[in-house]
């Protein structure tokens, strides 16, 4: 296993549109394996394939306290959304330290395949329907610091190239 480097706002490789996974073989495991290590490692509870910059329909993610019950989602769908909203705070790994109120739908029903191919659907709600719809986002590009104010966006964004720029200095 290895552990991944997490690209970071406003990488514009964070807005790629990801592609469906179409083989699942050992590459496909091997990157399931250094991604959920990435996850844990950061600590996060969620990680998009696009943000270690590998541009496909997969996440990993653990809402656990005890971080073990990794769950794998590829080519995820949602099915149905809740016309209910709920506003949470929320963070990224590539946005590190900047958490801010996202509003989305409280409950939604999702269909993806597991690390073998196999389907599955899961009814969700709480933070597993935040998470799921976060690290969806992803797969499309999309980064939750898109659902702020420009002018929040804006500042973030200069944040986050100021601290690049320094940990490039050392």
């Amino acid at each position: 296993m290895a552990l991944l480097p997490i690209l970071r706002y406003p990488d514009p490789r964070l807005h790629k549109v990801a592609k469906p996974v179409t083989e699942f073989d050992a590459r496909l495991k091997q990157l399931i394996a250094d991604m959920a290590e990435t996850m844990y490692d950061a600590p996060g509870i969620g990680l998009a394939a696009s943000q270690v910059d590998v541009h496909q329909q997969l996440l990993v993610m653990d809402i656990s306290e005890t971080n073990d019950e990794l769950r794998v989602f590829i080519n995820p769908e949602i099915l149905w959304a809740s016309e209910e909203k709920k506003l949470y705070d929320e963070g990224c790994l590539s946005v590190p330290g900047v958490y801010d109120g996202v509003e989305r739908p409280a409950r939604i029903k999702a269909r993806a395949l597991d690390a073998d191919g196999k389907p599955f659907e899961v009814e969700a709600d709480g933070l597993l329907a935040v998470c799921l719809q976060h690290e969806m986002d992803h797969l499309k590009g999309k980064v939750f610091v898109e659902y702020l104010s420009p002018l929040k966006r804006n500042r973030i964004k200069k944040k986050m190239i100021k601290e690049e720029r320094e940990l490039k200095r050392g």
